[in-house]
């Protein structure tokens, strides 16, 4: 029914991990394969693709549904449909910022600092031109098919740039001057194929599965039996989604408890609940969390 493109290259290995777990597994003949299949219905044409061409693919119709950056979706001015930001990317779950950066030495502490004919080196030239536009500053706008970082300062003054924890632009003696744009990995459709009821509703269950998935991460189940006496102090330490499951035993003093909380915190929630009184302690990983 659906013909889904997904971005090869920095996104590639997290997307793949993120489809495996909402049961949604790619499948191919090697990694450099450009074209996979998904076993599900509702997919039957997957082809991997740079992220920065996915956007125009999608607004022309050659594709129904895709993921890309709201980086490159802003860069083409392509019309799609978001079906909302997957909040993940390539190291961690926080956005890539798309940032001016100049070198440490640079005396330049804002945008507005920026002299005349400063030369900028990006591989968004068209959203960094109309950054520059807004801020008043004319620049000779550069654009970089690739390392881009290594063009200061022999080549360009500065740099537009991705980045997602800022450590490489620091390896390479730059600051960053100012953000231009902070973009999440979205879901998007083409906008004819969106309108079609069926496919729509094959994209949002897609949606649906992959919003899960990610909403799992990072959380487990905690399943533990209580003594009526001690339920109140072991229920207090409980974070949750909204509150803690109770179900009385056949045992009239004992109770079952269940709760997702942080994986983060088992460590030594698990031990302190044990000391509160809880028993028969079950940690269970989530694949999902649909709300």
């Amino acid at each position: 029914m659906l013909s889904l493109v997904l971005p090869k290259g920095s996104l590639e290995r997290a997307t793949l991990d993120l489809f495996d777990a909402a049961d949604l597994t790619v499948r191919r003949s090697s990694d450099r394969d450009y074209h996979a299949s998904i076993e599900d219905l509702r997919i039957d044409r997957v082809r991997f693709l740079r992220p920065q061409e996915i956007p125009s693919y999608l607004e022309r119709g050659l594709f129904d549904l895709g993921i890309t950056g709201r980086d490159w979706i802003t860069e083409t001015g392509a019309e799609v449909v978001s079906l909302g930001e997957l909040k993940y990317s390539k190291a961690t779950a926080d956005p890539v910022r798309v940032v001016l950066a100049v070198p440490e030495s640079a005396p330049w502490r804002s945008v507005s600092d920026l002299p005349e004919g400063v030369r900028i080196s990006t591989e968004l030239p068209s959203l960094t031109s109309r950054y520059l536009e807004a801020h008043g500053v004319k620049a000779m706008v550069v654009p970089s098919y690739g390392a881009t970082e290594a063009k200061v300062p022999d080549i360009v003054d500065a740099i537009v740039d991705l980045t997602e924890t800022g450590s490489s632009l620091r390896r390479n003696g730059l600051r960053i001057l100012d953000t231009v744009l902070t973009s999440y990995t979205e879901l998007v459709a083409n906008a004819d194929a969106y309108a079609d009821a069926d496919k729509r509703a094959a994209m949002e269950d897609i949606a649906l599965l992959l919003r899960g998935a990610i909403e799992a991460r990072g959380n487990v189940l905690l399943k533990l039996n209580v003594p009526a006496a001690q339920l109140t102090a072991v229920t207090d330490m409980l974070p949750a989604l909204s509150s803690p499951t109770i179900t009385a035993l056949a045992r009239g003093d004992m109770n079952a408890v269940e709760t997702v909380v942080p994986k983060r915190s088992v460590n030594t929630l698990i031990p302190a609940l044990k000391s509160a009184g809880a028993r028969d302690i079950l940690e269970i990983p989530i694949s999902k969390i649909v709300e």
